[in-house]
This record gives C-alpha cells, structure tokens and sequence, in this order.
C-alpha cells in the first residue's frame, strides 16, 4: 500500500474549508484530520508533503475542452498529451472533452475516433461528451447505448450552419430521447442562420478585420436561441445545460427559466470574465487571436457574468480550450474573418484566473471551488470521485501558493500555441504541486508526470437536478 500525507494546509472544498492534514492510500483519499491533533500526528507514509501557509484544493474539472479538434481547414494545436499536461500545469486534474460525430457516420465512430486519440497519450483523468451532428433514428437508438456505457452528455449546435448545426426539429427529438435515458444535453446557443446572414452582410461591405467577427454574432442572437433551446427542453422535458454564455442578455434568460423551476444550467469561460471586444479590435491582425465563438462582449456584460455565478444562475467555469497558433492558423482569416479559426487557449490559465477573482472580491474561496471542481464534477456524472476532498474520492489534489505573484506569458506556459490570450496579466497565486490519483504529476512546479497515466472515466448522469 503506498501512503501520502499532506500536512499544514488550509483544505478548502466547495462546502468547508478547515485547516486538515490529508491521507491518501492507493490514490485514494483515506481520511482527513484536524491538524496538530492525535489521529493526525499518528499517521505516517512514504511521502509526506508539507503544504503549511498554502492551500489544498481538489483538481479542477474543466467540463469543456476541445483537443485536436478539426476546425475550418485546420487542428486546435494541443494535442491530449501537450492539453492534459498543461492542464496538470494549471492545477486541473479532469477534462471533459469532447468526441464528434461526422454528418453521415455513427456516434460510435466518433467515439471511437476520440478514445484513440487519448489512449494512452494523457497526464491526468479524461471523459468524453458527445457531439451529435447528425440526428437521425440510429444516432437517437446510439444516445441509449452510449448513456449506458458512461458518455451521458451530449452536444448540439444551434451555430454552424452546414458543419454541426441541428435544426430545432433535430434538437427536440434529441432532448426528448435524453429526457428518457437520463442524458443531459449540452447547447451552444447561437441563431448561426442569421448570423450568417450577418457575415455575408459584413464581408460584402469591405468589414473583414477580426473585430467584426464579434459584431455579426450578436449578444440579441445568443439570447433569443438561448430562450429558444430553454423552450424547447421544456417541451421535451429535459435538462438544459448552455454552453460559453457570454452576454447578459443570455444570462438574463437562463436566470429567468431558473425561476421557473426549470433544470436549466449555464457555463461561462474565463475569456468572457477577463476579456472584451477590445481585445477582438486589436490592430495588426492581433484581434485574430481572440475570435472565438460565441465571442468575447463588450465590458459590460463581465458584470452579470459574475453576478450569474456568485447567484448561481451560471454554475460553471470552462475553458472551452481550443488552441489555434496566430501563425498559420488564425491567419487563415487575413481578409475574411469568418475564415479565421474559432476558439482560444485557456485549460492551464483557468485556476489561477479563477483564484485571482477571489483575490479581486468577486467570488468567494469556496465558491473558486465549487465552479471549477465540484459542480462541473456534479452536472456530469463524476461526483464525489473528483471534485471534492473527502475520503474515497479519488486523491486529485493540488498544492495551491495563494501568496505567489506571476505574470501571464507564452514564455512560461505550457500550451502548445504560440501566443497567450492573457499576455502580460499579472495575478496572485499559483499551482505548487499537482497529485492525479496520489501520483505526483507537478511537483515544487517541475512536471512529474507521463503520457499514459491519466485514465478514461466513464460518468453516471447529472447529479445536479432539482
């Protein structure tokens, strides 16, 4: 039996926080103890780490990544093998990412796709949401199976015409089949119809800079298919779960729908929290580096975003992590936004953000965990075996200095793409270790891990209904 200890810390969960040696047993968490008292004195182990004056906090779960994706032409840049350890990096010991179904082919294809992707290639623990793409009665019959074998999340898009969009009629048919096998569907909620109208609109008035790509998806068009995709799963009597929401107006719908009762849920991402369309009108072709979709708002939509996430009417923070390098991918869009590839880096910079919001009063320190731990480990099937502090959970633990002071920059992160969306920012805190199932993957911030250690996961169905 391999024993650790970790002595000294403040270990804070979504629910507690108490100053708590940890004992893990074949990377497991056997027991927590008040520390400095008997039961805790008495324990000893092969390692023990001493995490006085830091903090000890469960592994982030981010619930929404995107690893070698195919994407306009092109691959989001990180592997799972550089994805899963810059993850690790960043004090995140779980994603979610997400397999996809191509038009014409079987769920169980895309599947499988993924799962070879990942075998054997991550540093810390993986599952998989499905994208349905191609509704029809087999891919319906598909839902059932993959449900029972532990993919019980799947993804629709109401964007993207002609690649992964679904009409309302797929979408009902889809959330009426999950209302039955317990599956929760995930919903990236824009009217991808007009805005394509928007884009043709734009680029035939000569508006062909990034910045523009913002103006075309607009925050009114989030909304509406966000109220669309609520009534619809309320028709179907099924859970709702939006992806990326990023306007207050869409906020403002998903906070209404939770006053009704409604098991309707809400995402956002750090990019919407920490950046703007200032960003997107950044001269030079810079803006390119911030197109993603739905994109980033004006500044005053971050205000509603925090406040959905301290009233809980957005429960979770993801990264949407999806890695495009400036040179040679998103300047595929010189001269026509809508060419430049969709999606930002972000799975290593999402703790620290998260903890520098704390540090900056928005949130709370159990509220830091509960967004970026526990509920996105509820909402998709793996509570309490990620997630929380608690014996029999799996010992994903990090080692957090919410003292140290560092600077944002590609120089020192650890994703594969050649520029950091948050270039320059300077935040308090930092990951210090990083254990994955009680083995060291960061330790005293040297990377400790391998390919092939972290695992596939398979999930149970929401555990976070009304």
């Amino acid at each position: 039996m391999s024993r650790t200890v970790i002595r000294g810390g403040l270990v804070i969960t979504a629910s507690d926080e108490i100053h708590a040696d940890v004992l893990i047993e074949d990377g497991r968490i056997a027991a927590l103890a008040a520390t400095g008292t008997p039961a805790a004195e008495s324990w000893t182990a092969e390692r023990v780490i001493d995490a006085t004056g830091k903090y000890v906090i469960p592994g982030g779960v981010d619930a929404h990544t995107h690893m070698e994706l195919p994407f306009g032409g092109t691959f989001a840049s990180d592997t799972f093998e550089t994805g899963t350890r810059a993850a690790a990096w960043g004090g995140t010991t779980t994603i979610v990412d997400f397999a996809v179904q191509s038009v014409g082919h079987s769920l169980r294809e895309g599947l499988d796709a993924w799962n070879a992707k990942a075998d054997g290639k991550c540093a810390i623990d993986y599952a998989f949401h499905m994208i349905v793409s191609d509704v029809n009665q087999e891919t319906l019959k598909e839902m059932d199976l993959l449900v029972e074998e532990g993919v019980t999340s799947f993804k629709q898009f109401m964007a993207y015409p002609g690649v992964f969009y679904s009409d309302d009629g797929q979408i009902l048919r889809a959330m009426q089949r999950s209302a039955e096998n317990g599956g929760l569907i995930m919903m990236h909620a824009e009217n991808g119809i007009a805005i394509d109208v928007l884009v043709e609109q734009a680029l035939a008035r000569g508006e062909t800079d990034p910045r523009y790509h913002g103006e075309v998806r607009k925050a009114l068009l989030e909304a509406e298919a966000t109220h669309r995709a609520i009534k619809l799963a309320q028709v179907a009597g099924a859970p709702l779960y939006v992806v990326h929401v990023s306007a207050q107006e869409a906020v403002a719908e998903l906070a209404r729908a939770r006053d009704e009762g409604l098991n309707v849920f809400g995402e956002t991402c750090p990019q919407y929290l920490f950046l703007s369309t200032d960003n997107l009108a950044e001269p030079d072709f810079e803006g390119s580096k911030y197109v993603c979709s739905t994109p980033l708002r004006p500044k005053q939509h971050q205000a509603a975003l925090w406040r959905g996430l301290r009233t809980n009417d957005l429960q979770v923070v993801s990264t949407d992590h999806c890695p495009f390098c400036f040179v040679g991918q998103k300047e595929l869009g010189r001269g026509d936004f809508s060419k430049i590839p969709n999606g930002l880096p972000g799975v290593e910079n999402r703790m620290d953000l998260l903890h520098q919001a704390v540090v900056d009063g928005h949130i709370s320190r159990r509220r830091w965990i509960e967004i970026a731990c526990a509920t996105p480990a509820r909402m998709f099937g793996l509570y309490p075996k990620k997630g929380t502090i608690a014996p029999g959970a799996d010992a994903d633990i990090v080692i957090y200095d919410p003292h140290a002071e560092q600077v944002m920059s590609v120089e020192t992160h650890h994703m594969n793409v050649d520029y950091s969306a948050y270039e320059g920012k300077h935040v308090t805190g930092r990951v210090e270790s990083v254990l994955s199932r009680g083995e060291p993957v960061i330790t005293e911030r040297e990377f400790t891990g391998r390919a092939g250690h972290g695992v596939y996961t398979p999930r149970s169905t929401c555990q976070y209904l009304l």
